[in-house]
Order: structure tokens, then C-alpha cells, then sequence
């Protein structure tokens, strides 16, 4: 399918091919008639991707302090490409979207196939949506009319901020979409508005809406002129929709308030404020999120938990539905709002458009009949990115290893795919749910064929290996599936969440008649090259280790997927079990007995220490502490033994105390062994060797790892 991308690097836009979406739980999968251009939002997008480093970096001073911060731990090597990286992207646009159902996944409650939706879906001729995040069309209600739903909730969302009452006097600043849809809202509340824009024309439909209209071109006061509107009394509330670098919106809304009034930001603005604006008036200001309750909480759009309507009247889908109700009665006429239709195979010029001098207003994408676009629907979850001939269904050789990925993230974009590409291994295909990520990730490190259909590389030949790269409640039922299929396994940690999941993968081995597929977990700390010669130098002594490895985890927020226990397992499953491995490693012998404690009564056990007993009298303390600062590097660990020290210092810097031969090993960047890591699993597939980490270790650190976290639930 067709779908625009903006890339954050260049600035340009591209109307890419890419594999259409599947229906997941919870969502609907619509066929897409017509998508609206948020010229303000998208503008600021373009504009951003076409500045230079410089002006992108003065844009956002807050990323700026992380990337000092991260050049102080890791290195600056290590920042640069982290930051490249980011930068690197190719973003899905667009977020007002008409269609029709024709799929819905599991739990997609309240819809049916046929039916007429909006929703927040992307400028793509096929969009998955949670179903929370669509609305019903009325019947009356067109099309084009119904693009501008979410347009209008954000508008609405900002008016139920600021509480308007019939008889009010109420100041738009800023007559662009949002600014004029606001308009027309606030008259149906019955308020007196006043608009304010430097753009005559917009002035213009702003009085034709029925509202008093200051034109900041003519060089009027707005201040002295809204005052004398309200009869001397001064505003009752003001709602910011224009975007601007300046702080003189906030200072004009403040002094055209009177006393308590409320000043609601929907667009974007300055916000060096002015204390004494607010304090003689006892002035109220909030900032608008989005289209309402329920915008980006992952219950309400993931999970589908809606808010009992009791409790939350307007939540984001039931605002849609008031601006839909709206149109449809005629009390909001976007029809003058239409001021360029573009077809999808043009979108570039749209965005010529809307990122020039020429004027525009609302910009609608029209899209392929119904009737084209449903012969397509389920043959375009394959992509191919680049032609390799017969090779592409050819089965798979040791020779040269065919490996698919499953996930396209952070993690597998910056490191995993890298250390892989890096082997010489074939990248044969890569699998994920956004088919945009796929494409970008594909594209850059030069696989074969994207697609959004993971269960589709467990069937193909030309496929020997797979590398799960995915949310964590995946791992262990994609690990089981690629061994059935007789495909080698690499499984980024942990291998498993729960101790069902990991009997699972034992008894595939246990219960297996001949031979199965090499199974490896990303335990890639036991690769890093000082944590070989730390091995090497401990290896010869034949007396217990003392370990003690402090972790400065770094906060992450309590609601981040990692954090879920079904989803991402906690913190401790997640990514303590890296050093779990690596004192299991350096001790030379199994994990025997535990002891953990956690700080405090949260319920996410990212503040933990926990002490591990060995069989051969070694012990190991771990501190996995999330409330420290970032500036401190993130890990460190000190062992002591038959009267000699180790300290390696965030896999930059390993120093030795006491031992003949040895004193120190610095690096000029930090390398946690990612890339050795992967090298020795494929060097394994090539020459038929056993897994670099055995099987009993792989299965006794995620057993120890999982009953850890359960004793401290």
C-alpha cells in the first residue's frame, strides 16, 4: 500500500510503499477515502527535518542537555551514532482519517465491518486503529465533512477546558483550522468571540462565522480593542490555537482577561511568562492535550478501557462523536474550510503547498475507490526493498546464514541488526506491526523484503534463522515456533516472563527425537572484551569470588510497557538478568540460592538488591537501582578474589589491583560485547558447533531471573 512519510533528517516527504497493517486486538482495520492535512502540526514537522543540526538542536534545548549528559558516560562516539540514529527516521503523518472497516481484531467492541469510521489513522490507503480512537459517521455527513472531526475535537477539547457559559465574550488567537472550527464551537455555546490573526482572509471567515475580528496586520491594539468588545469588563477566557516562537500571545490573553478569567493553549506558543499577568487577576491557564480524556493513556487506546461516562463525560472518541453530531446537524460548516484536493499520488505537492508562501487552509487527500483498493487488501503485507532474483525463494543454506527479524525498534535498529549485518549473514526479511519501521530498517541495513505478516516467516525456506527482537511477552511462543519450524533462534533477553513459558521451551528440547536448531538469548555481556579478560584472568584462580555489580538502571515512567508484568515482565526480567548471566558467567558454576529486597512499597521493583549463592562458595551482589542520577555511568562491577580486585567501569575501563601481568584495559568507546555476541551465534550455525551459551545456563539464568521478581511481587 501507499503511505506518507516525512523524514526527520531531510526534511522530505515521501509517498513510500509499505506493507498494509494487520488488525490487531482491539483495533479496526479501515480502508482510507480521505485524510486531511494538519497544516500546522505537519508544517512544523517539514520544517523541522529541513533545519540543520544547529537549528534542530536550538529547537530542542531539553535533548540537547541528554545528549551531554550521555556523552559524559558513554563516550562521544557512542552519542554521535545514538543520535544519528534518531535522527535517521522516516515518521508516519497525518492523524485525520475517513474509511471503511473491513476487518476488526479481536475485542474491537462497538463497530462492525461496513461501517463508516473516523479516526486518528495515518495518511495510508489501509490504517489500524484502536477502536477507541474511531467514530461512527452519520450518514448526512460527507466525507470530506467528516475529515475535519479531529481537527475539531482538538478545538472542542480546549473550549471544555475553558468552560464557556451563554453570554460569555471569548478571544481565538490564531484563525487556522483549529482556530476557526474553535470559533464556530464557541458560537454554538453561545459566547460572544473575538478573532485574532495577522492573515486578513482568515479574519474574514472568522466574521463570517459570526465573530468580532481584530486584524493584527492593520497594526490595531487587540488588547484595548477586546477590553472595549466586553464592555470595558475585560474577556472572560482566551484560547491560544496559533503557533508561534513568541511570548506575546500569553502576555496580549492575559491582559485582555478580567479578573479569574481562563486562558486555555491548544497550539503553541511561548511560555515565558510574566508573573505579575497573572497574579493581580488570579488568572487560570492549562494547557490542552490532544483530542481529550484518554489520549495517550495505553488502557483507554490499547487496552480498550474506556472511562465509565459517568465519571468522565468527554473522553477523546466521545468527542469525536459531538463534532460529527455537529456537522451533521449543520451547527458546524466546514465547507469554506476546503481550500486544495490533492490525490494520494500527488501528496508531495501538497506538502510543497503547505510548506511555501502560496496560501492554503484545509488540504484533503482523496484516496482510490473502495472497489480498487479491496482487491489489494491482504496481498501487500510483503515488500520488497530490494531484488535478489530466484534467491529471494531459495531455501536457506549454513553457509551463509538467511536470517528474518521480528521487531524493528530502537534496539534492533541501532544495535542488533549491525552486529548481525556484520556476520556477512543474508538479511533476508524483516517482520514488524508498523510497516513504516519495517521499511525504514529494512531499507537502511539492506534486507530484502519488509513485511507485517511475523507468522509468515516461520514458513518460509529461505529462512534458517530468526532473531526475535520484540516486546517481551513474545519471546518465548516466537521462540517455539521458530524451533518447531526447524529455524535457529536468536532470542534478544529475556528468553521468557513466566515459568510456564520457559518449561515450554524445555520441553521442546527434551521431548525432541533428534537434533533442534541452535537456541541463543542475548546475553552479550559475557562477549564484551574486557569481561573476556576478566574471565581469563579469573579462570585461574581456583578460590571463591566476591562479586558486586551496581546498576544505574536510570527512571523509567511506571507505565511504560516494560513496566507491565504481562507485557514487558518488569524491569528485573527485562534487563536484570543481563547481570544475573554475566556473575553466572565469571563464576564458573551455578546459581544455587537467592536473597533480594526491594526499596519502598512501588510496584515496580526497579530499587532492588539481590545476593547470589554459587555452587563452588562465590557470591554475587546485585544493586539495580532506578533513582539515581543519569550523569553517573550506568554500570559498574568490582571483584575480589585471592587477595586481587577487578573494577570494570561501563565497559569503557577495566583496572586490576594485585595481579601480576595485568593492570588496566581502556577502550576508546564502550562495547558490551553486542557484536561479538551475535558473531559467535552465527559462527556456531556455519560450522555446526554447539550454542556459545549452553542450553542449562540459558535456562537456569531465566529461572532464577523469573523467581526473583515473583518473590519480590
Amino acid at each position: 500500500m501507499k503511505q506518507i512519510l516525512q523524514h526527520l533528517k531531510t526534511g522530505a516527504t515521501e509517498l513510500a510503499d509499505v506493507p498494509s497493517p494487520s488488525a490487531r486486538r482491539g483495533e479496526l482495520l479501515i480502508q482510507t477515502h480521505r485524510t486531511l492535512v494538519s497544516a500546522g502540526t505537519e508544517r512544523m514537522l517539514v520544517e523541522f527535518g529541513k533545519a540543520n543540526l544547529i537549528d534542530k538542536a536550538r529547537q530542542q534545548p531539553d535533548k540537547v542537555r541528554m545528549v551531554i549528559d550521555k556523552i559524559k558516560t558513554d563516550g562521544f562516539m557512542a552519542t554521535l551514532n545514538a543520535v544519528r540514529n534518531k535522527l535517521d527516521q522516516a515518521i508516519p503523518m497525518g492523524y485525520c482519517n475517513v474509511g471503511t472497516i473491513f476487518e476488526t481484531g479481536p475485542d474491537a467492541s462497538g463497530f462492525k465491518i461496513g461501517d463508516r469510521v473516523v479516526s486518528n489513522g495515518k495518511h495510508a490507503e489501509i490504517v489500524s486503529v484502536p477502536a477507541n480512537l474511531c467514530a461512527k459517521i452519520p450518514e448526512t455527513v460527507s466525507d470530506e465533512a467528516a475529515a475535519f472531526t479531529v481537527i475539531g475535537a482538538i478545538a472542542l477539547q480546549g473550549i471544555r477546558l475553558a468552560q464557556p457559559t451563554l453570554g460569555e465574550t471569548f478571544v481565538v488567537t490564531g484563525l487556522g483550522l483549529i482556530g476557526l472550527l474553535a470559533v464556530q464551537l464557541l458560537r454554538a455555546h453561545g459566547c460572544r468571540v473575538i478573532g485574532l490573526d495577522f492573515d486578513s482572509a482568515r479574519c474574514k471567515q472568522a466574521r463570517e462565522y459570526g465573530a468580532e475580528v481584530i486584524d493584527l496586520s492593520s497594526g490595531e491594539d487587540p488588547v484595548s480593542r477586546a477590553i472595549a468588545i466586553s464592555r470595558g469588563r475585560g474577556v472572560d477566557g482566551v484560547l491560544i490555537t496559533a503557533a508561534t516562537k513568541s511570548n506575546e500571545p500569553m502576555h496580549q490573553a492575559a491582559a485582555m482577561c478580567r479578573k479569574r478569567g481562563r486562558i486555555v493553549l491548544v497550539g503553541v506558543t511561548g511560555l515565558e511568562l510574566s508573573r505579575a499577568d497573572f497574579y493581580e487577576k488570579e488568572l487560570s491557564f492549562q494547557v490542552s492535550c490532544s483530542y481529550g480524556p484518554g489520549r495517550y493513556d495505553p488502557n483507554y487506546e490499547m487496552r480498550g478501557q474506556d472511562y465509565p461516562v459517568g465519571f468522565v463525560r468527554w473522553t477523546a472518541q466521545r468527542n469525536f462523536e459531538a463534532v460529527l453530531d455537529m456537522l451533521a446537524d449543520g451547527r458546524l460548516d466546514v465547507s469554506a474550510l476546503i481550500s486544495h484536493r490533492f490525490a494520494l499520488a500527488h501528496a508531495e505537492e501538497a506538502y510543497a503547498l503547505i510548506s511555501g508562501n502560496q496560501p492554503s487552509l484545509g488540504v484533503l487527500l482523496e484516496y482510490s475507490p473502495k472497489e480498487a483498493l479491496q482487491e489489494k487488501t491482504g496481498q501487500e503485507k510483503i515488500v520488497r526493498l530490494m531484488m535478489a532474483g530466484d534467491k529471494l525463494s531459495a531455501p536457506a543454506s549454513t553457509d551463509r546464514p538467511s536470517i528474518a527479524f521480528i521487531g524493528a525498534g530502537n534496539y534492533a535498529n541501532q544495535i542488533l541488526i549491525p552486529a548481525f549485518r556484520n556476520t556477512n549473514a543474508r538479511l533476508k526479511s524483516i517482520a514488524c506491526m508498523s510497516g513504516v519501521s519495517g521499511v525504514h530498517v529494512g531499507r537502511k541495513h539492506g534486507f530484502e523484503t519488509v513485511t507485517t505478516d511475523a507468522d509468515g516467516i516461520f514458513s518460509d525456506i529461505g529462512v534458517n534463522t530468526v532473531v526475535i527482537a520484540t516486546r517481551h511477552d513474545t519471546h518465548a511462543s516466537y521462540a517455539c515456533k521458530a524451533l518447531r519450524a526447524g529455524k535457529h533462534v536468536f532470542v534478544e533477553k529475556p528468553l521468557a516472563l513466566t515459568l510456564t513459558e520457559l518449561s515450554d521451551i524445555e520441553a521442546l528440547h527434551s521431548t525432541s527425537q533428534s537434533a533442534l536448531p541452535l537456541l541463543m538469548v542475548g546475553f552479550n555481556r559475557r562477549f564484551a572484551p574486557h569481561v573476556k579478560q576478566m574471565k581469563s584472568l579469573l579462570d585461574k584462580l581456583k578460590e571463591p569470588k566476591a562479586f558486586i555489580m551496581t546498576v544505574n538502571a536510570g527512571a523509567i515512567p511506571a507505565d511504560h510497557w516494560t513496566q507491565d508484568a504481562h507485557t514487558g515482565g518488569g524491569r528485573l526480567i527485562g534487563e536484570a538478568c543481563h547481570f544475573i548471566d554475566l556473575l553466572r558467567h565469571l563464576a564458573g558454576a551455578s546459581i544455587t540460592d537467592f536473597q533480594a529486597m526491594h526499596m519502598g512499597k512501588e510496584a515496580c521493583h526497579d530499587k532492588v538488591s539481590f545476593t547470589l549463592s554459587f555452587a563452588d562458595g562465590s557470591m554475587g551482589t546485585v544493586h539495580y537501582l532506578a533513582n539515581g542520577h543519569k550523569s553517573c555511568p550506568k554500570e559498574r562491577l568490582e571483584v575480589y578474589c585471592a587477595g586481587r580486585i577487578l573494577q570494570l567501569d561501563n565497559f569503557r575501563a577495566l583496572q586490576g589491583y594485585g595481579w601480576s601481568g595485568f593492570k588496566k584495559m581502556n577502550l576508546w568507546r564502550q562495547d558490551k560485547g553486542q557484536t561479538a555476541c551475535a558473531a559467535a551465534f552465527i559462527d556456531a550455525i556455519r560450522s555446526g558447533a554447539p550454542s556459545p551459551i549452553p542450553l542449562t545456563e540459558l535456562l537456569e539464568v531465566s529461572k532464577v531471573t523469573i523467581e526473583i521478581a515473583d518473590s519480590l511481587r
